[in-house]
């Protein structure tokens, strides 16, 4: 029987290449937990995860020291590694992160026409999984959002911060009982930051953005502190 979060994982081997690292293997799997394959709590087998991907226990455990440095997994003693599960104060955090570096891209494009293929797709992509009631592929649909938005800078530094970050507050994602109510109010506010770029007006969608992200925490540190205060009881 394949263990949760391991289906499919083997599809992930060609992208190890021919030079099998560390730094690749931490990349595959920051991408399954950004995507919801290894929820929080999940312990990661060494065995499983080694033989889906190809690689050695040394790789493997290079890669879980790089991911636990990223605050995406903790080493319990005698336990094993495990996908981290995040405090309310986490979530703070990475919201005021998120607005220190979002709105500084936003505020540092330059003159218009942007390229704004990619930002276009993962609204599109959103929108045609709510259609489809499909609350999960949402919650996907908006990580990239805000993942190609930070990559219209232009910079692999900044791109790399935020593979983290979103990677990390996907865990708190997981966590939510209600991932519509989560997700679908943002689809719309998706549209409209991607619309005023289009319109050539930056300022506007920093607007936008710093409502969006504002409201995103509130929402969220609200319900996730619930869950956490029940966990707790």
């Amino acid at each position: 029987m394949t263990e949760p979060g391991i289906g499919g994982l083997a599809d992930d081997r060609p992208l190890l290449g021919r030079t099998s690292t560390a730094e690749r293997v931490a990349d595959i799997l920051r991408t399954r937990i950004a995507e919801g394959y290894f929820p929080p709590g999940e312990r990661l087998s060494e065995d499983a995860i080694g033989k889906a991907l190809g690689v050695s226990r040394n790789t493997l455990r290079e890669a879980f020291r790089l991911l636990t440095h990223e605050r995406l997994l903790v080493h319990e003693l005698n336990r094993g590694v495990f996908v981290r599960m995040l405090a309310v104060q986490d979530v703070e955090d990475i919201y005021r992160t998120r607005r220190l570096v979002e709105c500084a891209v936003v505020q540092g494009l330059g003159d218009p026409p942007y390229t704004l293929d990619e930002l276009d797709a993962a609204v599109a992509d959103g929108e045609r999984s709510a259609r489809e009631r499909d609350w999960k592929g949402v919650s996907t649909a908006n990580i990239h959002f805000h993942r190609e938005l930070v990559a219209l800078a232009g910079s692999a530094r900044t791109d790399e911060l935020m593979r983290g970050v979103l990677a990390e507050l996907r865990l708190a994602f997981h966590v939510v009982d209600d991932p519509r109510r989560l997700h679908q109010p943002f689809l719309v506010r998706n549209r409209a930051i991607l619309e005023a770029l289009r319109a050539g007006e930056p300022t506007a969608a920093e607007r936008l953005l710093i409502e969006y992200l504002d409201d995103s925490r509130r929402q969220l540190v609200e319900a996730y502190g619930d869950i956490v205060a029940d966990d707790e009881t």
